[in-house]
């Protein structure tokens, strides 16, 4: 008879999960056994891959579900692996990422009642009370499956809610004793656990709404995320451009609207300074985004009309947040968008202040992007960050997925690439660093056929694990570019200082604690743990030709490759 764990890759496999991202240890036997079993049996289970480090893990399950859309598996070993998950759950979490966690737990029994029990000194030790409080505030669901005999429908509940909006992780913990129990089959329907239906607006709201955009003198989109849905930026596109709306990025973790558009009105991150496009509006429709501006520092205009359209609109794991919005709704961006463009092709609409309005934000876009390009070169033989940004950008094709962690260069690289594709830039989504490593194999392995580039800096390239990252990189040739924007150390600690205290000691230091001296070998690293094409680049002339035989590594070697990329210190 078959065991729970072998119930759990079932019920993996009928939910539709491709991958089981893996760190095993003592808790795990009857699952490597099912393993086993399955392949020698040519079951079909979901692909395992081996991940030395946890927190690696669960950002490559992040990286397979933010390009399919579908919520992969991590197993971990019991509430030390659960611990070293670390800011990648969190990454999960604030980026609303479906992954199913699951972790063993020690044995509940010492004395040889049940198959499973202790028998090694660390079952003791690693006996934890709560263990499930550890992520408890991160996730969606938390469960400890306590027979094996329901594991699947577990399993199934478990990533019914996790890709039910809003979209998250979940985790389910087992003691060794439960996995290894024998169970009879018990199919589990897949269907009877669909996810939730994307809401709409209710129709006297879609047309109160569309009233309200329509008679504006500066209608403003302001968006950070809505591309995480393929469907929704040609949505919001059309809305926009019946109506000459401009669309402003609140720290865009997707491409929401291609930049080309002349209603794009570029992004906003951490400038100390107001927005004059965001201060002009007089009718502003936030839609899926979390920090649709700083308060602080560019608020918008205290008399504007706000709207607010989320999947989670009320943020409730944010125990501080809230924008002065009109009306505020719970809705499905791409269903809300399609709600609005079809009333107003119902809705009389004055063309000539469509008109006025698009040429005023086509003004404005033409503008910024002569500027954004006219700082598209080299300091003298330096390279800066813009033309460093630049020169990758001319790289780009219609099949490469841009993984974007610079921080401090955030702003410079999404100015300066310029993306019009949906699904064509991703970032964690989040604050904890070192999240484009691991997502660069889930996303290569989404999408074998791609070519996947990673802008780092270099703080992001150390917190990314990556002897980790490039061993697993060649096990599962996953190769992928990873270009490090070095400015020696931890640059945005820095601004944040500067900030707060622009003339103080800390502006006059020379160190403050954030430089990398003496500077490791960030390539060397990938070399020698992933055997990948490792090259420094300090001098402007010799750019070019690194990039082409970087890329040249990835495309036809079919390895993976790090560019060092040495810019002007902190």
């Amino acid at each position: 008879m078959p065991t729970a764990s072998a119930a759990f890759l079932d019920a993996l496999t009928s939910a539709g999960v491709s991958y089981l991202f893996a760190n095993f240890g003592s808790d795990h036997p009857a699952m490597l056994e099912a393993l086993a079993a399955a392949a020698a049996t040519g079951r079909a289970i979901p692909e395992l891959i081996t991940c030395p480090a946890e927190f690696v893990a669960l950002s490559a399950a992040q990286g397979v579900a933010q390009i399919t859309g579908r919520g992969q598996a991590v197993l971990v070993h019991v509430e030390c692996g659960t611990q070293s998950l670390g800011g990648a759950v969190h990454n999960a979490a604030r980026a609303r990422i479906p992954v199913l966690i699951f972790a063993g737990a020690s044995p509940s029994t010492q004395g040889g009642e049940l198959a499973g029990s202790r028998n090694e000194f660390i079952h003791w030790l690693q006996d934890v009370r709560d263990q499930r409080g550890i992520v408890r505030g991160y996730v969606k669901y938390d469960n400890e499956v306590r027979t094996g005999r329901n594991i699947g429908q577990l399993v199934h509940r478990a990533l019914q809610l996790a890709h039910s909006d809003p979209r998250g992780p979940v985790y389910l913990m087992a003691a060794r004793e439960v996995l290894e129990e024998e169970v009879p089959p018990a199919p589990t329907a897949p269907a009877a656990f669909s996810p939730l239906a994307p809401q709409a607006l209710p129709d006297d709201d879609v047309r109160a709404l569309a009233g309200a955009l329509a008679a504006a003198r500066r209608p403003l989109v302001v968006t950070s995320y809505l591309g995480h849905n393929r469907e929704a930026p040609a949505a919001l596109a059309r809305v926009c451009r019946r109506l000459g709306i401009g669309v402003l990025e609140s720290v865009p973790g997707y491409v929401n609207f291609a930049t080309d558009d002349p209603l794009h009105q570029g992004s906003q991150w951490n400038e100390q300074r107001p927005n004059p496009v965001l201060a002009a509006a007089d009718v502003i429709l936030v839609i899926d985004s979390d920090i649709p501006w700083i308060p602080l520092v560019n608020p918008p205009p205290g008399d504007a009309a706000i709207y607010h359209i989320d999947v989670d609109p009320l943020k409730p794991y944010m125990p501080l947040w809230h924008i002065p919005a009109r009306r505020t709704w719970c809705a499905d961006a791409a269903t809300a968008l399609g709600q609005l463009a079809q009333q107003l092709d119902r809705t009389p609409i004055d063309e000539a202040a469509v008109a006025e309005r698009t040429a005023h934000y086509a003004a404005l876009h033409d503008q910024r992007r002569r500027a954004l390009l006219a700082r598209e070169r080299p300091d003298g033989d330096a390279i800066t960050p813009e033309y460093l940004t630049a020169c990758v950008r001319r790289r780009l094709d219609d099949t490469t997925i841009v993984l974007s962690e610079g921080i401090s260069s955030y702003q410079t690289i999404g100015d300066h690439l310029l993306l019009t594709r949906p699904g064509s830039l991703l970032t964690s989504g989040a604050s904890s660093l070192g999240w484009h490593g691991g997502a660069a194999i889930g996303v290569k392995l989404a999408r074998p056929g791609h070519t996947v580039m990673c802008l780092t800096g270099d703080g992001s390239y150390l917190f990314s694990q990556p002897s980790v990252v490039h061993w697993m990189a060649r096990r599962y040739a996953t190769p992928f570019l990873q270009v490090i924007y070095n400015n020696g150390g931890w640059k945005s600690p820095r601004l944040s200082m500067l900030a707060l205290h622009p003339t103080g000691h800390g502006s006059r230091a020379e160190d403050i604690g954030v430089r990398f001296a003496p500077a490791p070998d960030h390539a060397g690293i990938a070399a020698a743990a992933g055997g990948a094409f490792a090259r420094t680049v300090r001098h402007a002339g010799e750019l070019d030709a690194a990039l082409d035989a970087a890329l040249d590594a990835v495309r036809r070697e079919r390895r993976a490759a790090v560019l060092d990329v040495v810019l002007p210190p902190l």
